[in-house]
């Protein structure tokens, strides 16, 4: 029997094959669109697929000095995971792939007291308080460390405590109470077990983005405690009593964490879904009933800090030789009957101290004037008072103020000296 096919206008006469024809020609079809998919994958794109999944780049640098990866792929030496930068590429490791390749760049920080015994006359040496530290500089001498100026603040001495066991009496570098930061020391040596940790940029930061916290609560008993939430908010401020009075002076800029952060964390890391340090550690609520309300400092506004400690030693900030208090402390009569304010003045600072032959005096101003602007700026509060002067202004530099005395507007320029 046969049939006729019809093929662009013309038709011949075919005989029919066995049935296995049409197998035969359906794997060679499939066949076809197999390679075609593999010819516009590898010679079109020059891309392939890795083994989990995802895809990577086939054309790598030739040559005896050219990488085997890419700017962004983690570098795996001596079988610890060097994370370069935070790209996509990275979201699929998991929390403990990034904790084995940073762990051992947090610390113990151990502050040592001592203490005269009555009946030997000798010094005791004591552990007075303990915290977390971060390694963040090698210089091939010496290993540098972050800490909250608060973990090292009163000590006698201060030592680190190595992920190895080892510890070392170290020498404190520089340390800033209003940033509430501080920079040691430890001599670099052969053999010991450590991990430089990188800053990332925490302006990228969302609420939500996953983090990890790692640290020495509750003593060294705990090292390198494990920790893991998302970032609650990223532009929190927390109150300070600095002078010790009960006053509100201060506002420490932070990170909102709901990763655990309990007492011997601060100082520790808060890292990213990258392995960089995003915050080091600085804080927790406490209250009863309050969890998972965490802070830290964020590494936009720590690093900066802690290079002018490693080449000041201090932070040099604007003086103007004043003592502020919060109008709102005082009594409501004090408004009218002291300071003779207008009605619309309600906040505002209350100078009840000048410094002797310092800036303030010397333009002018007196005890019991009331500052309301510097530079246009309103200054409600003490702590906004000072977070003005110092982060926008620098010694050397003119504010402009505005106050109120007898119930007069007044203004002057004062020439700000260096805090001593």
């Amino acid at each position: 029997m046969r049939r006729g096919q019809n093929w662009d206008g013309w038709t011949r006469e075919v005989t029919p094959r066995r049935s296995s024809s049409f197998f035969t020609a359906l794997f060679g079809a499939l066949l076809g669109a197999g390679l075609m998919i593999l010819l516009f994958q590898f010679g079109i794109t020059g891309k392939g697929w890795a083994l989990n999944g995802t895809e990577q780049d086939t054309h790598r640098p030739e040559g005896p000095n050219a990488s085997t990866q890419d700017a962004t792929a983690p570098e795996i030496r001596e079988g610890v995971q060097e994370v370069r930068a935070p790209t996509p590429a990275l979201a699929g490791l998991s929390v403990s792939d990034i904790v084995a390749s940073v762990a051992d760049g947090v610390v113990g920080v151990i502050n040592l007291s001592q203490a005269e015994d009555f009946w030997s006359r000798t010094g005791t040496t004591f552990i007075q308080g303990s915290g977390s530290g971060i390694i963040f500089e090698d210089t091939g001498e010496a290993l540098h460390i972050a800490t909250n100026h608060h973990v090292i603040e009163g000590a006698h001495s201060v030592e680190i405590l190595l992920p190895d066991g080892e510890r070392v009496r170290t020498k404190i570098l520089g340390s800033d109470r209003l940033s509430d930061l501080a920079v040691l020391s430890i001599p670099k040596k052969e053999g010991r077990r450590y991990t430089v940790l990188t800053f990332g940029n925490s302006d990228d930061l969302k609420p939500g983005d996953a983090t990890i916290a790692i640290g020495n609560p509750l003593g060294l008993d705990y090292l390198r405690t494990v920790t893991a939430g998302v970032i609650s908010a990223t532009n929190r401020s927390i109150a300070q009593d600095l002078s010790g009075r009960g006053e509100v002076d201060w506002e420490l800029d932070v990170l909102q964490t709901d990763a655990a952060i309990n007492p011997g964390n601060s100082g520790g890391a808060l890292i990213n879904m990258a392995g960089e340090v995003i915050g080091i550690a600085s804080a927790k609520i406490s209250e009863v009933g309050v969890e998972g309300i965490g802070f830290a400092i964020p590494s936009n506004t720590a690093y900066p800090v802690l290079k002018t400690l490693l080449r000041e030693g201090r932070i040099e900030r604007a003086y103007m030789g004043i003592t502020p208090k919060d109008l709102t402390a005082f009594e409501s009569q004090h408004k009218d009957g002291t300071f003779f304010l207008p009605d619309h003045i309600d906040t505002g600072v209350v100078v009840i101290g000048l410094d002797s032959g310092g800036p303030a005096e010397q333009s002018g101003i007196r005890e019991m004037d009331v500052i309301v602007q510097l530079d246009d700026v309103p200054v409600p509060t003490s702590a906004a008072f000072r977070k003005y002067l110092y982060t926008h202004k620098k010694p050397g530099d003119t504010v402009h103020v505005t106050f109120y005395r007898d119930g007069k507007e007044r203004e002057g320029l004062v020439k700000l000296g260096k805090m001593p």
